[in-house]
């Protein structure tokens, strides 16, 4: 590849986050030519999520063969779904392979990015007072980052020991203990057969019931792996296999297709199945279109539940005590240790930092009404910043690595478009910006999601933020090339004392220009889903 050159040099850029999007854009970068990159993490290792999340039973619900880079995939005989410390184990192995490791400031939490219009470059200044100046920056901090835990009534009272799934304290020994899980999602189905296996008693505290289809064997069967070790080619098969079954099968339920009924009947089969007891199987079956929610993929949950020292309740939280929790009905369930699996605060995006953009714009404020971004990556007025795995770019259907890669390549065009000899900082222009929110809007308004059931993917005033209302193949569509017409060009502003004679920058001519038209010689990247994707489900 052609080596990136902004006035003879190659464009500085900061990373924040090191998961599957910050190391997948880091790797793409170096490809490209560029090495002046730092990523900042805050944690003390690579892997955002995977790093992060070491509760019992914790893994991922996508096969393994999927779940990993296009250029660098996940290949195994014998795994078809892994656990949490086999992702974090690739994600490190990448950051070793690829070089990342010298690129890397851990223990470096970001506060805060500004944009300077006199120098067009962004300052990210860190908690630890350290501070950045570069000319690109790119935010992969994802969107299941920051735990959510319910501001119940009296929880400074309780005296036991509490804390997030999300923020394991492997220092409790749950061995007969009494012990409440809050929340019946995917971490809770993945760590409440684990809990119950230890626990003296088990009381899981459920919301809404959530739609739960069976999960296939971890490993491969031996026809499988054999073939598999004999023919190291079918693992590519494989993996477009279960790429495509997901497109075609699992998206038309979110906009209530053809596939909708006959997953509803396979998610009532499993808990007719799993669930002898009818009272208990009412209590576990929705009331709302299936896909509303996240759908829980998992078959080791429902029998946990009928296990004699386990007890599903379904009564809402009224408080909680010194010695538990209370039910609207007046119960008080004694537990000594209190798990919050209760999600994250997934609508608030990049919070806490504190983003400022042109004209001293804050994201914050912005995004006061439910974030937006152009193609979930480009803010009008904070040029030359990119968002990684951002709004309604989720998916609940099939790989979000997919779609972490469609939108590396995206940014990766962009800077070429920006090192191609043209002045000042890319950002997408407000129309561009606001026509692509009125479709987005009209897609999700055809989605189950509008039902009515209360989920993560939407703000308190029900506005849909997180998930991506369409197929991926549409989503990789509106990204194979770079519409230069939705983009801007801004120029810097210098000082009073560096203005022209007619007392405007020497710039000004290029404010607010189209870009030129894309070279027609150059042609258009192959639609191939393989090349551009993998997938993630937390």
């Amino acid at each position: 590849m052609t080596t990136m050159s902004w006035a003879g040099r190659t464009p500085t850029v900061a990373i924040v986050g090191s998961g599957f999007a910050g190391l997948g854009m880091a790797v793409r970068l170096k490809q490209a030519g560029v090495e002046s990159f730092t990523i900042l993490e805050k944690g003390a290792e690579v892997g955002g999520v995977w790093r992060d999340n070491t509760y019992p039973g914790c893994g991922g619900d996508v096969p393994s063969h999927l779940y990993s880079y296009s250029f660098e995939k996940y290949r195994s005989t014998s795994q078809r779904y892994p656990a949490q410390r086999e992702i974090l184990g690739y994600l490190q192995q990448v950051a070793e392979k690829y070089g990342l490791r010298r690129h890397l400031r851990l223990n470096c939490e970001v506060a805060s990015a500004r944009y300077d219009e006199s120098t067009g470059t962004w300052t990210v200044a860190t908690v630890g007072g350290e501070r950045h100046t570069v000319d690109v920056v790119m935010f992969g901090v994802g969107q299941l980052d920051r735990p959510h835990v319910p501001d119940f009534a009296g929880r400074e009272a309780f005296r036991g020991v509490t804390f997030h799934s999300a923020r394991w304290d492997h220092d409790r020994d749950l061995t007969g203990r009494d012990v409440a899980v809050i929340g019946t999602g995917s971490s809770a189905a993945q760590l409440v057969p684990q809990v119950a296996s230890q626990a003296r008693r088990l009381y899981v505290f459920q919301r809404t019931p959530s739609w739960v289809i069976p999960k296939p064997r971890e490993r491969f069967g031996s026809p499988t792996r054999l073939a598999f070790g004999w023919f190291p080619a079918l693992q590519a098969a494989y993996r477009c296999g279960v790429y495509l079954a997901a497109e075609a099968v699992l998206w038309p339920v979110v906009v209530g297709g053809w596939s909708a009924s006959p997953m509803k009947w396979v998610a009532r089969r499993h808990l007719a199945r799993q669930v002898p007891d009818p009272r208990l199987r009412r209590q576990l079956t929705p009331d709302y279109p299936i896909g509303c929610k996240r759908i829980v993929i998992d078959s080791s949950f429902y029998p946990a539940l009928s296990r004699p020292n386990v007890e599903l309740v379904t009564a809402k939280i009224a408080r909680m005590t010194d010695t538990g929790i209370q039910t609207e009905d007046g119960l008080v369930h004694r537990v000594d240790t209190i798990v919050y699996a209760t999600g994250f605060r997934t609508t608030e995006f990049l919070a806490p930092m504190e983003i400022v953009g042109r004209d001293g714009r804050k994201l914050r404020e912005e995004w006061k009404d439910g974030a937006q971004a152009y193609l979930g990556m480009a803010v009008s007025h904070f040029p030359n910043l990119f968002l990684l795995h951002g709004p309604n770019t989720i998916l609940g259907h099939n790989s979000n690595i997919f779609m972490i890669e469609c939108q590396v390549r995206y940014v990766i065009e962009c800077l070429r478009v920006l090192s191609n000899g043209h002045r000042g900082s890319l950002e997408v222009r407000p129309e561009a910006m606001a026509d692509y929110q009125r479709r987005l809007d009209r897609s999700i308004r055809r989605t189950v999601w509008r039902a009515g059931c209360q989920s993560w993917y939407k703000t308190d005033a029900g506005r849909v933020t997180n998930p991506w209302p369409r197929s991926t193949v549409r989503y990789w569509w509106s990204l194979r090339q770079v519409d230069r017409a939705a983009f801007h060009t801004v120029p810097t502003r210098p000082a009073a004392a560096n203005l022209s004679r007619s007392g405007a920058p020497p710039a000004a001519a290029d404010a607010g220009r189209l870009l030129p038209a894309p070279d027609t010689d150059t042609p258009a990247r192959p639609a191939h889903p393989d090349r551009s994707a993998t997938l993630t489900r937390r």
